[in-house]
């Protein structure tokens, strides 16, 4: 069966030559050291068009411009998401915190008994690379280490240049699970130069199924026009307005002070907030909404000392 399905994949590849070029790119991406020119290649390859780094105007290229020309130390502390807990703590209070329940550096130095029945486990340094643990007592270590160290033997950063990443320490950490992931409201809000203009609700993340039920919002939560074009499925439902949504768009204030772009993500649990992670790069600065007017239109809404 897993011949079968290798096979499958590569033929589906050979049949289109851009996931060939996807594929080369992905792997050359850390023999590749000057960031402007992978940038230049990821761009073309990715948005069919070519990137202006030099007089950036849309969404997409500004977030270009910004990974080459923003790098303040601070940034690694807000991604990783271990030292992340700290600037949380210190900029809006302990309460906004999810706790940790453990850190390790090593897969095998992962203290399964010392766990609660029901636990998540993500890497510090990426995005993405997380396990959830509903029931302890059918825990497959061999699975887990697989889905969790997709990325662990290289440096995150490289693939699309989010500077943010380069260089953290790997570690692994786990938290408690806040609520049944299918019951949990995420609730992300854009920032744009410290300024919240609109929020992303997530419900029922699920890739198997066509990735997560995602909407966008304005700040009074009204529902908007715009879709994310890549990662979310169709579906009649809506996410509620947060219970918190005006303490939310006060700390997300708070939170993106002095960044050009900042999508900082909440969780709302029984009238709790939870801030979750920091996002310099929509996906990886390579997002596609439609329609296509509000590439220019978020463009716009970034102000860079070149404009």
């Amino acid at each position: 069966m897993a011949t079968k399905t290798f096979i499958n994949k590569a033929f589906k590849t050979l049949m289109h030559p851009s996931l060939i070029l996807h594929f080369t790119l992905g792997k050359l991406a850390p023999y590749i050291s000057n960031d402007r020119t992978y940038i230049r290649m990821k761009y073309r390859l990715n948005l069919k068009r070519k990137c202006d780094l030099d007089t950036p105007k849309i969404f997409q290229e500004k977030l270009q411009w910004i990974k080459l020309n923003d790098r303040k130390p601070i940034y690694h502390q807000m991604v990783d998401k271990i030292e992340a807990k700290k600037f949380i703590a210190d900029k809006i209070g302990e309460e906004y915190v999810i706790p940790m329940l453990g850190m390790w550096e090593r897969f095998e130095d992962i203290d399964f008994d010392a766990l609660p029945d029901r636990f998540i486990l993500k890497c510090s340094f990426d995005s993405g690379s997380y396990y959830i643990c509903k029931d302890k007592s059918k825990l497959n270590k061999k699975e887990i280490k697989k889905h969790l160290l997709v990325n662990w033997k290289h440096d995150y950063y490289c693939y699309s240049r989010e500077w943010p990443y380069k260089g953290l320490k790997h570690r692994i950490l786990a938290e408690p699970l806040i609520a049944d992931p299918k019951e949990l409201k995420e609730y992300k809000f854009f920032c744009f130069n410290g300024i919240p203009k609109f929020y992303q609700s997530c419900l029922d993340r699920n890739n198997a199924i066509g990735g997560a039920i995602l909407n966008f919002f304005d700040l009074q939560g009204n529902l908007l026009e715009v879709k994310d074009a890549e990662h979310s499925r169709e579906s009649l439902e809506i996410a509620p307005i947060p219970t918190n949504l005006n303490k939310m768009i006060e700390l997300s204030r708070v939170l993106s002070n002095e960044t050009y772009f900042l999508r900082v993500d909440f969780y709302e649990v029984n009238g709790q907030i939870y801030v979750g992670e920091f996002t310099f790069f929509e996906n990886g600065g390579f997002c596609y909404f439609i329609p296509e007017k509000y590439n220019s239109i978020w463009g716009d809404w970034i102000k860079l000392p070149i404009d």
